[in-house]
């Protein structure tokens, strides 16, 4: 059976505060913690304003954090070797090259921007959430700092509306063009759900999904390599993207009705084009089957739905990698009923559905497959629907 976590024990409010002590020389005012997230159906989907269906995993960002009031913002990271990072809280620039502190700076400088008064802080964060599995690591560093910060200050701002400059920090300031799924289910996923989030207005629903009581479970599989084919193709995806629906006359291809794709392909120019716009719009269809799936009580169909996703992330979006096929191929073939990779690809994380009785079998073929091809073994645990952003203490 896998373990629950990958990242081994979580970090204590104790552990973090007396961290904080030790960097800084004072208490903490509190410790808050965001937790990363795993997509079961819709990729690539947000920046189109469609939908999403993500849940949080038990594997969190914690930070504790003081303000202040001299202007200066240091960050310090538990899991990064390096001194504390020290900036001026009204010289913060975007693209400025901070490395892993842009995205809790870029959460300053979003609320700065936005017109809310933070002279500065002290924070220390360490981080349960995988790094470079597509899990949304970066989204737990800025959720947590940007509720920490809107606790602090007092800052009148709701969840959605933190999820919205959390995005805006990681867009704007660290240059990442994301979507706001990632930081929405970070901050605003609840404990035995999948969030449901419509990317155009951002209104959700949070839809249960206790897969113990079916006798079913969530399996991610940290395949542990990223390629660098990816860096800077999600970019082109996005444009990609732009351009379908420029070709077609719509403002984003959330516009474009699942009946009309089939006349619609033929309209594009480019091959790539067309394949960016099938996937997209049948992704948003999958989300709707899904939603319908869970509410039917029938959640065993989801996996081949699961399974088709993959095949269109692989064919159409070509996001995929020799690895992930993998996981998805010998999970189906060791009786799971559906796998298919989630978040941006090319390596990261896939998820698979499998009956609570196939999951050890399951599990060992995938192991003996990434032996047999030479690869390093991949990281299983349990996605568990777990709590948004919260405070510790």
């Amino acid at each position: 059976m896998p373990g629950p976590s990958p990242r081994g024990r979580s970090t204590t409010v104790s552990e973090v505060s007396a961290a904080f002590r030790e960097l800084y020389g004072y208490e903490p005012e509190g410790v808050w913690a965001a937790p990363g997230r795993v997509n079961l159906i819709g990729e690539y989907t947000d920046f189109n304003e469609g939908f999403v269906m993500p849940l949080a995993l038990p594997h969190t960002a914690v930070a504790a954090v003081a303000r202040r009031t001299d202007g200066v913002l240091r960050i310090h990271s538990a899991d990064v070797e390096g001194p504390v990072v020290e900036l001026r809280a009204d010289e913060l620039e975007p693209l400025s090259g901070a490395g892993w502190a842009a995205y809790p700076a870029g959460v300053v400088w979003a609320l700065r921007e936005a017109g809310y008064a933070v002279p500065g802080a002290d924070l220390h964060l360490t981080s349960t959430v995988p790094t470079g599995a597509g899990l949304s690591s970066s989204a737990a560093l800025e959720v947590v700092t940007a509720l920490a910060l809107r606790d602090l200050y007092e800052l009148p701002l709701s969840m959605p509306e933190l999820a919205a400059l959390a995005q805006r920090a990681e867009n704007a300031f660290a240059g990442v063009p994301c979507g706001i799924m990632d930081q929405t289910a970070s901050a605003c996923c609840t404990e035995g759900h999948v969030l449901h989030l419509d990317a155009r207005d951002v209104t959700t629903r949070h839809i249960p999904f206790d897969l113990p009581a079916q006798g079913l479970r969530l399996l991610v599989v940290d395949t542990r390599v990223k390629h660098a084919l990816g860096d800077g193709a999600y970019a082109r995806r996005r444009a990609g993207c732009e351009q379908g629906a420029r070709e077609l006359g719509v403002r984003t291809l959330r516009e474009l009705p699942y009946a009309r794709l089939p006349d619609a392909l033929g309209e594009l120019s480019s091959e790539a084009v067309r394949g960016y716009v099938r996937h997209v719009v049948s992704d948003n269809e999958r989300v709707a089957r899904v939603a319908g799936l869970l509410a039917a009580g029938d959640v065993r169909a989801v996996g081949a739905v699961l399974t088709e996703g993959h095949g269109s992330l692989r064919d159409d979006l070509r996001v995929s990698c020799a690895e992930l096929d993998l996981v998805v191929d010998t999970a189906v073939a060791a009786g799971a009923l559906g796998a298919r990779m989630t978040g941006g690809g090319f390596g990261g994380s896939a998820i698979v559905l499998a009956e609570e009785a196939a999951l050890d079998a399951v599990s060992k073929a995938l192991a003996v497959a990434f032996e047999r091809a030479s690869l390093t073994a991949p990281r299983l645990f349990e996605a568990v629907p777990s709590r948004g952003a919260h405070r510790l203490s």
